[in-house]
């Protein structure tokens, strides 16, 4: 049985997006050409790969002459869902249309075509680019996206929008990607000039209970906040909308008794009212990893982690002690050895 890409690819988007119209978008196709691609690969196996919305389950893994895909266009009202053998079909497809997308990489890069690598950051608030300019020059010829958050960043990466991402990466990672840990960055308590505790020279995390968290955004998807909070028994938590460092730290330093959490390098805009103390016994620490698809072949890639570990030796990125510092994830020992 031969598979052709293109309707395995139909497949694995669709799968991602649940919703034939936003999966022909993506690909940049109609979704009559999206919903014909997956009759015809389900005529092919000989079995359906998704129930249809409301407007019935389509057939068209039965007729085998692709004019079934417009009953699969009636589901896209409600979306569509994996049947059990979409389910199991759609692991190895990812595979195969990674295996595809390296073999024409590789043949690209024979023959001098190599393109640039396209990569992604999130985490914006704690600006990653200070990190990653520090490195990219090393990777040749360097794409940014516009990733807002992990979720919609590890989509980009399965989809293969994009090559990498950079950002702080916390379970659970979808399967068909790997990370590598690049940098952890103590944090600091920026609190209002007119907090008790404002004084202080540094100060423990749990000196913090009694003060008021303050999250650019729900806490449940700001992880590394979140489990600082439950950590050190931070009752108190306030969400603001995420405008930007200079608003989300105006707003801190409005309210004596708000603090949040900033990477120590991170400049600070000149917010009056401000102020950043140390965190020690223990210091938090922020970690920043390399994520990229299993499989990816483009050679920048491989220069961007090398660039990375050999920054991170010489700057002692990487530098942890269990008694003093904290994480939410203690790194393991070994790691990811890169991408290959």
């Amino acid at each position: 049985m031969d598979l052709d890409v293109a309707q395995v690819r139909a497949f694995v988007r669709t799968a991602e997006e649940l919703h034939f119209g936003r999966a022909a978008d993506t690909l940049g196709i109609t979704q009559q050409a999206l919903s014909k691609r997956i009759a015809r690969l389900e005529s092919l196996l000989g079995t359906e790969l998704f129930h249809r919305g409301s407007g019935g389950k389509g057939n068209g893994g039965s007729s085998g002459n692709g004019s079934s895909g417009g009953n699969g266009d009636s589901g896209t009202r409600t979306g569509v869902h994996l049947t059990e053998a979409g389910q199991r079909f759609l692991p190895p497809a990812r595979q195969t249309v990674a295996a595809a997308d390296a073999a024409v990489a590789a043949v690209a890069a024979m023959s001098g075509q190599r393109r640039p690598l396209r990569a992604d950051v999130w985490g914006h608030l704690y600006a990653p680019m200070r990190t990653l300019a520090q490195v990219a020059g090393r990777a040749g010829e360097l794409v940014l996206g516009h990733g807002r958050d992990l979720p919609s960043v590890t989509t980009a990466l399965l989809r293969g929008d994009i090559d990498a991402a950079f950002g702080r990466v916390h379970p659970p990672l979808p399967a068909g990607l790997t990370h590598r840990l690049v940098r952890l960055e103590p944090v600091d308590a920026v609190l209002s000039a007119d907090h008790p505790l404002a004084a202080e020279p540094a100060l423990r995390p749990d000196q913090l209970c009694d003060s008021v968290l303050w999250a650019p955004g729900p806490l449940d998807r700001l992880d590394f906040l979140h489990r600082f909070a439950d950590r050190f028994g931070i009752r108190n938590r306030a969400t603001g909308v995420n405008l930007g460092l200079s608003h989300f730290l105006a707003e801190v330093a409005e309210e004596p008794r708000r603090f949040s959490l900033v990477p120590a390098d991170v400049p600070l805009p000149p917010v009056p009212g401000l102020r950043s103390v140390p965190l020690v016994e223990p210091t938090p620490l922020y970690a920043w990893s390399l994520l990229w698809r299993s499989g990816n072949g483009h050679p920048g890639l491989t220069d961007l982690a090398a660039a990375c570990a050999e920054e991170a030796g010489r700057s002692r990125w990487l530098e942890y002690d269990p008694t003093r510092d904290w994480l939410p994830e203690p790194p393991t020992s070994g790691g990811d050895p890169g991408p290959r």
